[in-house]
């Protein structure tokens, strides 16, 4: 039997929570029903679990999609999409305050508040996004896992809107639409610098930095990392620093961030990227103290999450969703808005 594995992990803009198994049954295998077939391959996934993801379309073999009652032959490709297994990690509810926008037996839309974690890890066993889902969800497809409902996931310090699944087919089918690319993503970014182009294109494979395993870089070659593109957009100018729109067209880890900072304009404030640093600018101490104030006004990356475009599990509806910027890059962008009339000019 042959198996591989891609799986996505970290942190991200909107990195995918699932993983892709692709298994080749031997020449001598037997009928077997596909459901079973994978239950008896995959450590910690219930038939349910595997028959939910068939009838959302998430099982291939010979790369069309199959029911679960489909009988395995000798020398057939198997391909699935799951959300991760169980982890090791006691999951607590807590009476975390969440900004619900949607909500309906299917999925689950909230506006993330920038600071949050999303999920349990290393060094962040509570206070996270998803002990506040279970807290006021109780029946959340996954809730044996680490990560119940969820598809996708942002950054501790970026804010904007995610959608939750709220039961197996929804988790399944939510799951093959990111890993199909056909979600819309669109966020919102201040950049240092005066972006040179009105809108483009940024290709480059991501993956961790050699220097330093906590960020990632870009591997232009391709080399190393994975397949990452980013399709990007000035909303507005202000001379040392650049409103942008950002789409996303795949779901890298830090995907804008370490694009925009390839591209030689790093988020404002982004501490891990270098933009915590005065990078355009003159050396007036007004202008300094003009920067330092922004910091501390928005103290953290310039990022949102704007908008989120999916379909509906159920309805099968498309359906599109947008949020104001949260008041501390608002009142940032603002402050540099002002700068540039009144002093760039």
């Amino acid at each position: 039997m042959k198996a591989e594995q891609d799986g996505f992990s970290e942190e991200s803009e909107n990195e995918e929570l699932y993983e892709h198994h692709r298994i080749v049954a031997d020449s001598g295998q037997k009928p077997l029903r596909v459901d079973k077939f994978l239950g008896n391959l995959l450590p910690n996934t219930s038939r349910n679990k595997i028959q939910q993801a068939a009838a959302a379309g998430n099982i291939h073999v010979n790369q069309k999609a199959v029911k679960s009652n489909y009988r395995v032959k000798p020398s057939d490709v198997v391909q699935v999409v799951l959300s991760y297994p169980p982890r090791e990690i006691e999951l607590i509810p807590e009476n975390i305050p969440l900004n619900i926008i949607y909500e309906d037996d299917q999925v689950i839309v909230i506006n993330k508040t920038a600071g949050i974690v999303v999920h349990p890890g290393y060094g962040n066993y509570t206070g996270t996004l998803v002990n506040g889902l279970i807290y006021h969800f109780n029946n959340l497809p996954g809730k044996d896992e680490v990560r119940p409902g969820l598809v996708h996931r942002l950054d501790k310090d970026t804010s904007g809107i995610m959608v939750i699944a709220a039961d197996e087919y929804a988790m399944a089918h939510l799951a093959r639409q990111f890993f199909e690319r056909t979600t819309n993503r669109a966020y919102q970014a201040l950049v240092w610098g005066n972006v040179e182009e009105d809108q483009g294109t940024i290709t480059g494979h991501i993956g961790r930095s050699k220097k330093d395993r906590k960020v990632f870089t870009v591997y232009p070659e391709g080399d190393e990392g994975k397949h990452a593109v980013t399709h990007y957009r000035v909303l507005e100018r202000f001379g040392y620093t650049t409103l942008v729109e950002c789409r996303l067209e795949t779901g890298r880890t830090h995907q804008i961030r370490v694009h925009m900072k390839h591209l030689g304009h790093p988020l404002f404030n982004d501490k891990e990227y270098g933009g915590d640093h005065i990078l355009k600018g003159t050396t007036f101490t007004k202008y300094k103290q003009f920067v330092a104030n922004c910091f501390e006004l928005c103290p953290r990356q310039a990022l949102h999450a704007k908008t989120l475009g999916f379909e509906h599990p159920r309805t099968h509806e498309r359906l599109s969703f947008d949020s104001d910027l949260p008041p501390d890059m608002q009142g940032l962008i603002d402050k540099w808005r002002h700068y540039a009339k009144h002093k760039l000019n």
